[in-house]
């Protein structure tokens, strides 16, 4: 932009200055309005950079979110296929023995003294003390974080010299520092509250605590582990069930080798009988699969015997041909077609087939919470005839409009799914739909929001099994951290035959 200079020479005449003035003027505003075009020009250039340094800076910090995640999932996994005890006498390689930072001297410590008496058991001789050994366990309680010392004495008889200690307590992971509620703490914060390790470090660290992501990994692939037979006694419950239902989702699962992710799959089976007064407690129990083939869950149902709430999904159809498990199809998923196309096109007739689904919903609602028998009769005077009509009416509908609209094939889909809805109006201990597996597929698709994928089939595993405990636990009105804290208190020295007891109803039961 040329610089405004001043004249050599002004003019002494009135009208020239007048003149000069007026070309000055002239001048001036279209200095005015290059600067204006300026100021907006490099106002551009600021957002286009700050937008490319929010892109570079934001994709980088979410490469390494994802590579964060990608190494919590796999440790996780490693940790889940690692035994969880090491025998005394095995050689433990040096790098299974990284170096313990100590616990912060500022938390609270409770401690605990094993005694072993003044007597010597052998000899009966009296012990002298010769020192003790300490054992800090870090443990999460009420919203705080507390150190348990356990503290050993060990005793020497002053007649024979021989040495007599405590046996350290059982713990969910040997020769590990987590105490059983801190255990419990992290796996909800992980699949019940959806919150990655490395948050959790941070978190972690705003307290003072020191942990690194791998160790939590280690231990959430470990608690898993430990509580897997736990995990099946409620695959077992909700097997007896004589109404169940099936859904499944997709989940990445990390492919090693090529930095990518492939797609598996996360099953749920539900035994929910509450809407029908009944009275064997509500259980979810998940699987986790690499793919979406049919026989995988013709292998968890295998010793199946009853009816099936689910979609139309083609891989449940060897469980049917069987005779073993009998279908029951979904009401919400007809539902959802016609919503579907009257949201995209406002169709009268899919607005009419809303309409008359709700009726059928009505009914529902009002023989929620009533005993078999009563809603069998209260469907067969009321809903009844809603369905026999609505399966005529779409059956007249269909000539009318064009075979290949979304429409027509809502209108299809719905007429094969209706024969296979039917039981529901005979048998009061079906429901109309599949709502209930899908309610418990809610927390997996908000978990994998936030952890994205799983590292491998172990790490899948170890998050099945957790989803089993925790959402069980959710489901029968127990917080799933105080039962889980429980349980890993006392499920390494509890007998396998008698797991049952420590079933989330089970437990709720004792303490009541």
């Amino acid at each position: 932009m040329a610089m405004l200079e001043a004249p050599k020479n002004l003019p002494e005449k009135a009208a020239d200055l007048r003149v000069l003035l007026a070309s000055r003027e002239v001048e001036i505003v279209g200095f005015k309005a290059e600067l204006r075009s300026r100021d907006l020009l490099i106002e551009k250039l600021k957002h286009q950079l700050a937008g490319l340094r929010r892109h570079q800076f934001g994709s980088r910090s979410e490469s390494l979110d994802q590579l964060e995640l990608s190494l919590e999932e796999e440790e996780i996994a490693r940790a889940a296929e690692t035994p969880a005890t090491i025998e005394a006498d095995e050689p433990v390689e040096e790098k299974q023995q990284p170096k313990r930072k100590p616990l912060p001297g500022h938390l609270p410590r409770n401690e605990t003294v094993l005694e072993v008496g003044d007597a010597c058991a052998s000899c009966g001789g009296k012990l002298k003390r010769l020192g003790e050994d300490v054992t800090e366990e870090l443990e999460y309680v009420l919203g705080r974080f507390v150190v348990n010392r356990i503290v050993r004495p060990r005793m020497a008889c002053s007649c024979c010299e021989r040495i007599t200690q405590a046996p350290l307590p059982s713990r969910p992971i040997e020769r590990g520092r987590p105490g059983p509620g801190l255990l419990a703490h992290v796996l909800v914060n992980k699949y019940a509250d959806h919150l990655p390790l490395y948050r959790q470090c941070q978190i972690f660290e705003r307290e003072g605590i020191d942990l690194d992501r791998s160790t939590l990994a280690d231990w959430v692939g470990k608690s898993a582990a430990l509580l897997e037979p736990l995990a099946d006694a409620i695959g077992r419950h909700v097997l007896k069930g004589r109404a169940i239902f099936a859904d499944d989702t997709p989940i990445k699962m990390q492919a090693p080798g090529n930095g990518r992710t492939k797609m598996a799959r996360i099953w749920t089976y539900v035994r929910d009988e509450r809407p029908w007064l009944g009275q064997p407690p509500p259980a979810a129990w998940y699987r986790f699969t690499v793919d979406r083939k049919g026989e995988h869950p013709a292998k968890h149902l295998a010793d199946y015997r009853g009816w099936m709430h689910a979609d139309g999904y083609a891989g449940f159809n060897e469980l049917y041909r069987s005779g073993t498990v009998q279908e029951v199809a979904c009401l919400a998923h007809i539902r959802r077609k016609f919503t579907d196309v009257f949201q995209s096109d406002r169709s009268v007739i899919a607005e009419e087939a809303i309409r008359r689904i709700a009726g059928l919903y009505g009914v529902e609602k009002e023989a929620r919470g009533k005993p078999p028998d009563e809603r069998v009769r209260l469907r067969q005077d009321q809903a009844r005839p809603i369905f026999d009509d609505l399966e005529a009416w779409l059956h007249a509908q269909l000539p009318k409009i064009s075979g290949k609209s979304e429409l027509a094939k809502a209108i299809r889909y719905s007429l094969t799914r209706m024969k296979k809805l039917r039981p529901y109006l005979d048998h009061g201990f079906l429901e109309a739909d599949n709502n209930s597996a899908e309610r418990a597929m809610k927390p997996i698709a908000l978990g994998r929001k936030n952890y994205l994928f799983v590292g491998s089939k172990g790490g899948g595993k170890s998050a099945a099994i957790s989803y089993t405990l925790i959402e069980t636990a959710k489901m029968n009105g127990i917080n799933p951290q105080a039962w889980l804290t429980d349980v890993l208190d006392r499920i390494a020295d509890h007998k396998i035959t008698r797991l049952d007891e420590l079933l989330p109803w089970s437990c709720a039961a004792r303490a009541a």
